[in-house]
């Protein structure tokens, strides 16, 4: 089954109306958790981890893959399922719950983000200014603090 994405107003229309499956890139290396700069709304400005909404006929270990492959321009082997995140962010387009799977670039060459970041760190210890959610999630799933 070939993958499509909805219009932005189906989108808006149903996630207002249901859950939205996400799946979050987690990226850990020696150097510490790659996180992204959010550069639009919602949360623009803090830190996240790369992510996005899982596609009718699209499989969660295939999502995975897109949204690295989109958002950082990489290709990624899909590791362990680590978690649930489940967010209460206003205007962050209805209820998404996401699942974080941990995963590992594959490919060589840089990090290419796309227009929703506008950098990229690795860290070891939360910047203060991480969402909110992924911060909880990663001080259980890492132990690490802000």
């Amino acid at each position: 089954m070939k993958i499509k994405k909805i219009s932005s107003q189906d989108f808006h229309y149903i996630y207002s109306r249901v859950p939205r499956l996400c799946v979050e890139v987690i990226i850990k290396t020696k150097n510490g958790i790659l996180l992204t700069k959010r550069a639009i709304e919602p949360v623009k400005g803090q830190w996240h981890t790369p992510g996005g909404t899982v596609y009718k006929g699209e499989g969660l270990e295939q999502a995975v893959k897109r949204v690295a492959e989109e958002e950082l321009g990489v290709k990624v082997k899909v590791g362990i399922m680590l978690g649930p995140i489940e967010y209460r962010i206003k205007n962050y387009n209805g209820w998404p719950i996401s699942l974080a799977y941990a995963v590992e670039i594959i490919s060589k060459g840089p990090i290419k983000l796309d227009r929703q970041a506008s950098e990229y760190a690795f860290f070891k210890v939360l910047p203060g200014n991480t969402v909110r959610e992924q911060k909880s999630f990663f001080k259980k799933a890492f132990h690490l603090q802000k």
